[in-house]
């Protein structure tokens, strides 16, 4: 008899723990997965919507490389760029953008990795209603780290969607 008590517990236990782990709402399901702090917000002369960075690698003398993380909130975008040595996005969470000038945008998710050839101009950013967390990769930095340019229109950012 006592070890039916215990085994109906346990069972009572353990579909508690389950029956309350999947009343998650959809909002908390699309809440960003940051691995690493938020950051600050980044500059909006060189963003539309709200952007913020974390630096995770600075640059020195010795590795030349930047890495950081962005979040982009829904909606938000870079403006166009351009990098001296190029560029790589891994995405992290969440569904953007990317798109190089004279090509059509490109569709991003959380696991896709986008290489930015050097001194390309492109933009980044979230899906208009989906945030998207993204590692940055600035390689051979002793060539200079970015160049802003111009705002992505939002006839650029919605077309072919």
């Amino acid at each position: 008899m006592k070890v039916l008590t215990i085994t109906a517990i346990a069972t009572l236990t353990l579909f508690s723990i389950t029956g309350s782990a999947q009343t998650n709402t959809k909002a908390d399901q699309n809440k960003p997965n940051f691995i690493f702090q938020k950051g600050r917000p980044g500059p909006a002369e060189n963003f539309t919507g709200r952007a913020w960075n974390v630096g995770l690698v600075e640059n020195d003398s010795v590795y030349n490389t930047v890495v950081g993380n962005v979040y982009f909130e829904p909606g938000a975008r870079s403006n166009w760029h351009k990098h001296p040595s190029g560029q790589i996005l891994i995405i992290t969470d969440g569904a953007g953008y990317h798109q190089i000038k004279g090509q059509p945008k490109q569709a991003l998710k959380k696991g896709d990795i986008v290489k930015c050839p050097p001194n390309v101009e492109h933009w980044h950013g979230a899906s208009p209603d989906t945030g998207m967390l993204q590692m940055y990769i600035l390689p051979k930095t002793e060539k200079g780290i970015v160049t802003w340019l111009h705002k992505v229109t939002d006839e650029e950012y919605l077309k072919n969607w």
